[in-house]
């Protein structure tokens, strides 16, 4: 029996990188002699097992055969008699297919030093086609390393899309991989890697759409809608800013893209319209409710947000109700964080101020002030005291913010 290293902890050490998870791949032996040496069997489709002491993962090596369609179509053949070699060839990227032995060796069939060194993310053969999920993970890895494709591979990627395989996608895998590409340094890399191959029409063609959308030269100067919608997607990421806000970035401006020309380059009322699309597309990736939800509210009120310092009081309370500020203080933060990443990513306004965030967190801490308890003493009916309570808020708005008025 011999044990190796292998996979992402090998490549992340050869980049200099912090090693997370480590991988390892078990040659010459069986489920059985794994079990008689205390390793506890996990896997559910083939045979991986934790160490007694580490919890680390152990597979068996092993080779598949695709079935059918999708990630899960294959047959799996673990037996002591697969070879390192034939374990490492089923993999997806050369850089992924290198293996470390007990003596710290490096063992690379592939030539995936060559193309970490070169910057290169190139598969190791036509089985690469067979898994759709690959074409996700290459473009997350894009994001990551920062590495371009390599042509031959992106004409494999773009046969995958036409040929209907990516299709096979499940939304949870979509979205696996959506979220960890969206928290990368440069996560507009993954989105333009999906783009390039085709895959991005077929996943989320929401957002295809807005590339080559003309938005107005006087407040974008970047023109394109898909190209703004990038940059603000990487100064959120710039930010550190959590998943949430990054996704809402990515979503907000999806309204453009159903924009007849003929309105060009203005896009009356695209907030409205990006709210139903929003909504359709986290319905069909299976979108976790709280990224869902800011999504939503940052598509509908951005416009609303950008133009606060124009409000009078009652319409800054309309839209600090709009995005239920008084009930999520959490999610107002980030809906602020995801207006100013809009704002400012663009070229020039990196740091640009936007003192609407400001505002808007004070005009809440003044109507947040308000007694709403001892308001509704004075009131006959529910009605009432909603009536009073806003107008209430709207008093302590306006008398926090005075030149905005009541």
């Amino acid at each position: 029996m011999k044990i190796y290293s292998v996979g992402g902890a090998v490549r992340d050490e050869l980049l200099g990188l912090p090693v997370k998870d480590r991988d390892y791949v078990v040659v010459g032996s069986s489920p059985e002699n794994m079990a008689s040496l205390g390793f506890r069997p996990v896997g559910k489709d083939f045979p991986v097992f934790l160490h007694p002491q580490t919890h680390e993962e152990y597979a068996l090596a092993r080779t598949e055969r695709k079935t059918a369609r999708g990630y899960k179509g294959f047959e799996i053949y673990a037996s002591p008699e697969v070879t390192l070699g034939e374990d490492l060839a089923r993999r997806d990227l050369t850089i992924n297919a290198m293996a470390k032995d007990e003596a710290g060796n490096i063992i690379d069939p592939f030539g995936g030093i060559a193309d970490l060194e070169a910057g290169i993310l190139r598969h190791i053969g036509p089985a690469f086609s067979e898994d759709p999920v690959r074409v996700l993970r290459v473009a997350r890895f894009s994001a990551r390393f920062g590495f371009r494709i390599a042509p031959e591979t992106l004409a494999l990627m773009n046969e995958m899309v036409h040929n209907g395989e990516v299709e096979a996608l499940v939304p949870e895998r979509i979205w696996q991989e959506l979220e960890r590409g969206l928290m990368e340094k440069k996560p507009s890399r993954m989105f333009h890697a999906l783009k390039e191959c085709g895959a991005l029409q077929r996943i989320m063609p929401e957002l295809d759409a807005l590339f080559g959308v003309p938005q107005s030269p006087q407040h974008h100067p970047e023109i394109d809608t898909g190209v703004h919608v990038m940059l603000v997607l990487d100064h959120a990421a710039s930010r550190d800013y959590p998943l949430e806000v990054r996704f809402s970035a990515l979503m907000h401006d999806l309204g453009k893209g159903t924009t007849h020309p003929e309105e060009w380059p203005h896009h009356s009322e695209h907030e409205a319209r990006g709210v139903a699309l929003v909504k359709d597309l986290c319905s069909r990736i299976r979108v976790p409710n709280d990224c869902r939800d800011l999504a939503l509210v940052t598509t509908h009120f951005h416009g609303t947000a950008h133009r606060a310092l124009e409000l009078d009081a009652a319409g800054i309370l309309g839209l600090l109700q709009g995005v239920d500020a008084f009930r999520k203080s959490e999610r107002f933060e980030f809906f602020l964080c995801a207006c100013m990443a809009d704002f400012r990513g663009r070229p020039g306004y990196g740091e640009a101020p936007y003192p609407q965030a400001e505002m808007l967190r004070s005009a809440l801490s003044a109507a947040l002030d308000v007694d709403a308890g001892a308001i509704a003493k004075t009131a006959s009916s529910p009605k009432e005291i909603s009536e009073k309570v806003a107008q209430a808020r709207v008093d302590a708005i306006g008398a926090r913010l005075p030149i905005r008025g009541a």
